[in-house]
């Protein structure tokens, strides 16, 4: 546990990722409170349900923590209308970076996502311009979600200019629980499964470590890190995924000789010391 950090709030708390970074805080020592709107399955910590979209809610839940991990948001475009989906993200991600700065909070993290880079949810489909994508990587959204995302990450560059707040935004992959790997088999030798998120996962567990670790790590400034395996979720080869589904891609940054990512996180590697753990062949096995 960090010195100077010893409560942490976590939003969205009681979701299905959510639910890992609590169990994680809580276990590496952290007073943990999870803000959500609902209760969780299973209490950890103490929950308390606020309505993000309420500043002053958003401050009483905020106040007295030394840093929070923003995790409540619509997960994904097209479970609500894409107006609904951008406010929700948008204001309760404002509100969180307002009122942690107002509070004198030092440390945030908020979920971004792989779909700010508009593959996932296009309406007029198109590929990767390289591979491994990197943080680097044109954002082209056409929907709601992404775009959110977008607007996130520049709310993170703003409050940090403001306020000097260090916030980390993850664009994550597709987030896989522990429960969700016997799914694999369904999809692993159909290069057409999955080929929007260039067939990228992350096991909660090693989400739920990287916020830690961010939350630990000092000097980031404002950032955004890709978070994925550093393998596919595919047992077709990535090359031979890429010559299937994106044969138009012929700027390759990696070797790709055998399952490597198609999403680079080499820059979370670097700046927190992290390394994803948990492959799926391997928690097949178990």
């Amino acid at each position: 546990m960090s010195d100077k950090i010893k409560k942490v709030v976590v939003t969205g708390g009681s979701g299905m990722l959510g639910r890992w970074i609590v169990k994680h805080f809580v276990e590496h020592g952290y007073e943990v409170l999870n803000v959500d709107t609902r209760q969780p399955d299973e209490a950890l910590c103490p929950t308390l349900i606020v309505d993000l979209e309420d500043l002053g809610q958003t401050y009483g839940a905020l106040a007295g923590a030394d840093a929070v991990v923003h995790m409540a948001a619509i997960p994904r475009a097209g479970m609500v209308p894409p107006e609904v989906t951008f406010r929700n993200n948008v204001m309760s991600t404002y509100n969180v970076l307002e009122a942690a700065s107002g509070l004198g909070i030092k440390k945030a993290v908020i979920a971004s996502s792989e779909s700010s880079y508009g593959i996932c949810f296009a309406v007029h489909p198109f590929g990767p311009q390289y591979v491994p994508m990197d943080e680097a990587h044109p954002q082209l959204p056409q929907d709601s979600y992404g775009l959110s995302k977008i607007v996130n990450e520049q709310t993170a560059d703003m409050f940090y200019r403001r306020s000097g707040i260090q916030v980390v935004s993850l664009r994550l992959g597709n987030v896989i629980p522990p429960e969700w790997y016997e799914r694999f088999p369904s999809w692993i030798n159909n290069p057409e499964e999955r080929e929007r998120i260039l067939w990228s996962y992350i096991d909660t567990r090693d989400a739920a470590e990287a916020c830690r670790l961010a939350i630990e790590t000092d000097g980031l400034g404002s950032v955004a890190l890709n978070l994925a395996s550093d393998e596919t979720s595919m047992a077709v080869p990535s090359r031979e995924l890429m010559t299937a589904r994106y044969p138009e891609v012929i700027d390759f940054r990696a070797p790709l000789e055998a399952h490597e990512s198609l999403l680079n996180s080499d820059k979370a590697t670097k700046l927190l010391g992290w390394k994803p753990q948990y492959k799926w062949r391997e928690q097949l096995d178990k």
